[in-house]
């Protein structure tokens, strides 16, 4: 389907698209795309539906926090899209532990919302393992270790050797296109000259 879209913008003449080859996106980088999008989703229903949100957990009066923290997921899932998208995990991870707290707040006997809650932090619970597993993922996979530092002792401008390289330019021949240059060059330098010589003249 992707190549298909992507043949209907080339224009008439240029090669077309057979099938895409394979995803260089590993099981944790696509963990992060979904968390990322499901951040972006539950930043927008907070932004948007705070009074349903507190009026569902008995948190009357908090829609501003609420609000806030739509706007801190919103945040976190931008970053969980970019290629520091380990950052915007582990902030997630974070982000967690500040709903987990909140919730505890009203976990209060006197709330007669209280299942409610408890049904959110089960799922605030559910989405921080997730959010682990995660960041620890991308973390490993994208990871270079210290310890391991690249060498190129062992590289060379010349792979078949200095011997093999000497005298391979020996049969090159000038292609026909650029035969012409040295004479449009030296053209060009005489009429520079001449108008140097043209300016430096009194008048």
């Amino acid at each position: 389907m992707t190549y298909s879209i992507s043949n209907i913008a080339r224009s008439k003449g240029d090669p077309k698209v057979l099938h895409s080859g394979p995803s260089s996106l590993g099981a944790a980088d696509r963990m992060a795309r979904a968390l990322g999008w499901f951040s972006i989703g539950l930043g927008l229903a907070e932004l948007i539906a705070a009074e349903r949100i507190t009026r569902a957990l008995g948190m009357e009066g908090k829609e501003t926090l609420v609000r806030a923290y739509g706007v801190r997921e919103l945040g976190h899932g931008i970053v969980s899209l970019s290629p520091d998208k380990h950052l915007g995990l582990w902030s997630r991870v974070a982000g967690d532990g500040l709903d987990i707290a909140t919730l505890m707040t009203a976990m209060r006997h006197d709330n007669p919302k209280r299942d409610n809650v408890g049904i959110a932090l089960a799922a605030v619970l559910g989405v921080t393992l997730l959010d682990i597993i995660g960041a620890q993922g991308v973390t490993a996979r994208h990871r270079r270790p210290s310890s391991q530092l690249r060498s190129y002792r062992d590289r060379t401008g010349f792979p078949r050797g200095v011997q093999a390289a000497r005298g391979a330019a020996r049969d090159f021949k000038v292609p026909p296109d650029m035969r012409a240059a040295p004479a449009l060059a030296a053209v060009s330098d005489r009429a520079t000259q001449e108008k140097a010589q043209e300016k430096a003249r009194p008048h």
